[in-house]
């Protein structure tokens, strides 16, 4: 496992644990993410959002005696609303002081790692909110802070006006929109970047064809092709993945882990050989890649 290290000193393994994936009822969440750590994975990715809470008490669960030896992100904002049925969008400083406690208590833990916003409007209190985070760095419930948005425009208010170290985002071989909007920026300001949906729903894995975001269906399909061309005897799925992990932009690339075998075959991809810039610059012209049209 390769790593790299966050302007604050956070040293991140090149593939994260993404623990939406992961289902209550799994008796195997442990073993798993057992196995993840002892295989060099070190952030944990989850939100006070995913089953309403559930998700963070099983990852704090499955730590117990291991917190050491990790980076625990969660993230904070979608308020669930009393009787459960949907959520409203909350980046108010009051509530987040509030949901901290909750969180922390769910994971059994004294402090969070990396505390993210968990998206984000221009309409936001922005100052209001960033003033939340660092009142709570200060207070060392979390030691670091960030934004989890696909949205340009949000993210460039977050990085000229607070302290964030990290940027959660979607990137992906079948979508590039970072690429134009966001990676450079992030790159040029020292902050690191998580991204998400590094194989687009499984359409670079192998699943069946269907379209993705503005690209339509024929297309995808021409993408699979090429991709699966340019891999040859190795995976396309960890090619794809190591077209987003070797981008000298990004830190991590969080994958959705549900089982086992998805976690075998992060772990592979993550000890890969890593693309050369000339491969990564050949994969790029599969396709001119998309750009945001919203939020820019």
């Amino acid at each position: 496992m390769r790593y790299k290290t966050l302007k604050n000193g956070f040293r991140v393994s090149e593939v994260s644990f993404g623990c939406m994936s992961l289902k209550v009822e799994n008796q195997d969440n442990n073993s798993i993410i057992a196995r993840a750590i002892d295989g060099g994975i070190n952030l944990f990715d989850t939100a006070d959002l995913y089953d309403k809470g559930l998700n963070e008490r099983f990852l704090g669960k499955a730590l117990k005696g291991r917190r050491q030896e990790v980076l625990i992100s969660t993230k904070v904002g979608n308020q669930w609303r009393p009787d459960g049925k949907g959520w409203d969008w909350n980046p108010r400083k009051a509530y987040i002081l509030q949901a901290v406690d909750e969180s922390l208590r769910r994971l059994q833990t004294d402090y969070i790692d990396l505390y993210l916003l968990h998206g984000g409007t221009l309409q936001d209190p922005i100052d209001e909110t960033i003033e939340a985070f660092e009142r709570l760095v200060e207070a060392g419930k979390i030691r670091a802070y960030g934004l989890s948005s696909i949205r340009p425009n949000v993210i460039r208010e977050y990085v000229q006006r607070s302290n964030i170290v990290m940027v959660m985002t979607q990137y992906s071989l079948l979508d590039r929109r970072p690429e134009e909007a966001t990676l450079n920026l992030l790159k040029e300001n020292n902050i690191g970047v998580m991204a998400r949906g590094t194989v687009a729903s499984g359409l670079l894995a192998g699943k069946p064809v269907k379209g993705y975001l503005s690209i339509p269906e024929v297309q995808v399909a021409d993408i699979q092709r090429q991709l699966a061309e340019f891999a040859g005897e190795r995976n396309p799925a960890e090619v794809a993945m190591r077209y987003v992990v070797d981008n000298l932009s990004i830190t991590t690339a969080v994958v959705g882990i549900r089982t086992q075998k998805q976690l075998e075959e992060a772990l592979a991809a993550a000890n890969s050989t890593p693309l050369l810039t000339a491969e990564r610059e050949a994969l790029a012209q599969i396709w001119p890649g998309n750009f945001y049209t919203e939020h820019r």
